[in-house]
């Protein structure tokens, strides 16, 4: 196999021929299907990008030069180009190979991502700081089409057209439809002005033009502007070109010679170019060619059929939600639901069947979602923004000054809250607690089980102000539903009332609790257990209760512990001085790496086995 000969960073360089690359660009599709089929990952945004990649190793030099993959969950086929094949039976495990680009995996992964929109702003940087250290090393940094829906994308491209030495942006557009004749057109036009002769004889004119006093600028710029008008006809790329960016494409993106020819062009330029190049998710593999989205984020997977490799039994939090949404868009025509770019992910795709005019995808534009519902809640509305947690994050300025300052009824679906495993560090949902929770007029909620999240988002919907569910990825707990008490504001739910000891548990924490009280009974000791209900905000009389009723109080919550639910019991009980000993369960102040969430919750200290070793040494003595 040529794979066999792929074993570290421009072995790619050895295949010289057509039928070489080609081969090689079939046998990483077929390992690619093979290994995500066992452990799981993003297969479609992969094999959409193979010809492409293989085109960038062939025309670079890494580590010297320098890609940087925007959100970065399409950079399989690169790292495997760049000698790390051998760790995909391990990918996305605890301790084993990332799903994204790492730094501390290898030197050609030169800047960690996972959030959408970023590369061009940290290309830009790497580029710049490339040209003040006087290297001479090419950056290209790799953008999706629908990660240009981010704001934060068209700053940097604005930034990007001062640039006067080069620096290249490639967009992979695997969803725009572009014609035929239209695209044969502008590859013709971007040979051209490409080519040495041209670029250095438009580069003299102007050089010579600029130096006649008064006169020259101003005919060098009528020049841009006639040129620049002509070219609206026949070029799709105005948009860059009209800010100051050379484009160049489409190009077909699974033609491997067209690719490399179009990026020895672009190399040739001194400034920023960007070069479209169009490509199909789920290339070569028929299931995620036909179901890309299935296949973005896939589970183990069978891949005669591609269908899921075990059926999943039970509800997860996410289908909880999603059938509530429905059933309130059918109660209130005023409940409206926004999402950036996850109707899937986030449960939204019925309500958007059934109430289509009342369903907004904004994109990857999580600032745009949150000021959006802001202006829909002014107008009466009741709008829900469905979000991962770690994605809530880049929105924080928007939720301070446009929803909370304001005070406005919008309702936080924050999906993903707490440890999610596989993805790692850039996708764990462990600060929202923290930061939420330091503003003003903002109100967090956190289920234990399935039917309080149900009551919950019924709750937030008639409460009238900004509000925030947290709920866990994965299976949705189904036990104490003995328990179900109506949801009261700032009140929180007592289970069992004794002496001694007093859990007290948020969310996905109260399950853990339950299985630690178990064990504290059958070692004779006394242990109340109370469903915190709120982490903002805090039950004050509840506390009190316990304060004066037990020795010991445990607060657990799937959060760093920094400026969390803990923190915040502590605080209170030490400023009404309330003399009570405080275990405060959570998160240390850390990054959390990809791996199997019950192995991640060992390691950070708040599985069963850990919370109840602590308690029995730290404070009982044994």
């Amino acid at each position: 196999m040529l794979l066999d000969k792929i074993n570290q960073e421009n072995d790619i360089k050895q295949f010289k021929t057509k039928k070489e690359l080609d081969e090689l660009a079939e046998e990483i599709r077929q390992f690619l299907i093979e290994k995500i089929s066992v452990s799981g990952g993003h297969l479609a945004s992969n094999l959409g990008v193979v010809e492409l990649t293989m085109a960038l190793h062939l025309v670079f030099d890494l580590p010297q030069d320098k890609i940087v993959w925007d959100v970065g969950h399409q950079s399989y086929t690169h790292k495997i180009l760049t000698g790390r094949k051998d760790g995909f039976d391990e990918l996305r495990k605890f301790g084993g190979l990332s799903g994204f680009p790492k730094t501390r995996e290898s030197d050609c992964d030169c800047f960690n991502t996972g959030h959408s929109s970023t590369s061009i702003s940290a290309g830009l940087g790497l580029a710049k700081a490339r040209d003040y250290l006087g290297k001479s090393n090419y950056v290209i940094s790799v953008i999706g089409d629908g990660a240009l829906t981010g704001g934060m994308a068209y700053e940097a491209l604005n930034n990007a057209a001062r640039m006067e030495t080069n620096f290249m942006i490639v967009l992979n557009d695997n969803n725009m439809s572009i014609s035929e004749n239209v695209g044969g057109m502008s590859r013709y036009l971007s040979s051209i002005r490409t080519a040495t002769a041209y670029t250095e004889l438009k580069n003299g004119i102007y050089h010579s033009l600029n130096s006649i006093p008064v006169y020259g600028e101003k005919m060098v710029n009528g020049i841009r502007r006639t040129k620049n008008g002509l070219k609206q006809f026949v070029i799709p790329g105005m948009l860059f070109e009209n800010m100051g960016i050379t484009y160049l494409g489409p190009v077909d993106g699974h033609d491997i010679r067209q690719l490399t020819k179009i990026f020895q062009e672009a190399k040739r330029l001194n400034n920023a170019v960007l070069v479209h190049v169009i490509t199909e998710k789920g290339k070569g593999y028929l299931p995620a060619e036909r179901h890309p989205s299935r296949f973005h984020g896939a589970e183990p997977f069978e891949i005669e059929t591609g269908l899921p490799a075990k059926k999943r039994q039970k509800a997860n939090y996410t289908d909880i939600f999603s059938t509530v949404m429905r059933k309130m868009g059918d109660r209130d025509d005023k409940v409206v639901a926004i999402t950036a770019a996850m109707p899937d992910g986030t449960g939204l795709k019925r309500f958007r069947n059934m109430f289509p005019d009342r369903f907004y995808d904004v994109g990857i534009a999580e600032e745009h979602a949150v000021t959006f519902a802001a202006g829909l809640a002014a107008e009466g509305m009741k709008p829900v923004v469905a979000v991962y947690s770690s994605f809530l994050q880049r929105a924080y300025d928007q939720i301070i000054h446009d929803v909370c300052i304001q005070n406005l009824p919008v309702v936080f679906a924050v999906d993903r809250a707490g440890l999610v495993g596989s993805d790692g560090e850039t996708h764990q949902g462990i600060f929202d607690l923290s930061f939420l929770s330091s503003i003003p007029n903002m109100s967090i909620l956190a289920p234990k089980n399935k039917w309080e999240l149900s009551d919950m988002l019924k709750f937030a919907l008639n409460y009238g102000g900004p509000i925030a569910i947290r709920y866990p990825r994965g299976e949705a707990y189904d036990g104490l539903r003995e328990f179900r008490s109506p949801v009261v504001y700032g009140k929180s739910e007592i289970l069992y009332d004794e002496t001694e000891i007093a859990l007290y548990a948020l969310g996905s924490m109260v399950q853990t609790a339950e299985q630690v009280r178990a064990e504290l009974k059958e070692r004779g000791y006394q242990c109340s257990l109370i469903n915190a209900r709120w982490a903002k905000p805090l039950d004050e009389g509840c506390i009190r209760q316990m304060a004066q009723e037990h020795r010991l109080i445990v607060t657990l919550e799937e959060n760093v512990e920094n400026g969390g639910f803990g923190e915040h019991v502590i605080r209170f009980l030490k400023e009404n001085h309330l003399d009570v000993d405080v275990l405060s369960i959570a998160i240390p102040d850390e990054y959390v790496e990809h791996g199997n969430v019950e192995i991640l919750k060992k390691e950070v200290g708040i599985d069963k086995d850990s919370v109840l070793k602590r308690i029995l040494t730290e404070y009982i003595g044994l």
